[in-house]
């Protein structure tokens, strides 16, 4: 086979998965995107050891491997968070997501206000 082919496949599955990053909305999907992007580097690691001589046998395969072993563990992260997002927001969309910083003290809701004694002397 030539390797012209593996390399033209493993483009248009990287630019597939570059374009489900920048479009998707859905963290789920947004997740499966990095894997098609991964998975096209997988492929260019293998064909690369299959047609060049390298010093170190089998090297695409090893690195193909280790990238596989990388790339469960961030889907398991990475599902580990969409899930927290899920229970605490309902929803899993990446644009919904607050980028700043979160204050759950006791004045979030602007300062504190304070009421005047009523006619009794006691705060109302």
């Amino acid at each position: 086979m030539h390797p012209v082919i593996p390399y033209v496949a493993a483009a248009g599955l990287f630019g597939l998965g570059c374009y489900g990053v920048v479009v998707r909305r859905n963290a789920v999907l947004l997740l499966m995107a990095v894997e098609l992007m991964l998975n096209a580097v997988n492929l260019i690691f293998v064909t690369a050891d299959a047609n060049v001589r390298a010093a170190l046998p089998h090297s695409g395969q090893v690195f193909a491997l280790f990238v596989i072993v990388l790339a469960t563990a961030e889907i398991g992260v990475g599902l580990a968070i969409v899930l927290q997002l899920y229970r605490l927001r309902q929803s899993v969309a990446v644009d919904e997501v607050p980028l700043g910083e979160r204050n759950d003290g006791p004045d979030r809701n602007g300062p504190a206000r304070h009421t005047a004694p009523g006619p009794g002397g006691a705060a109302r």
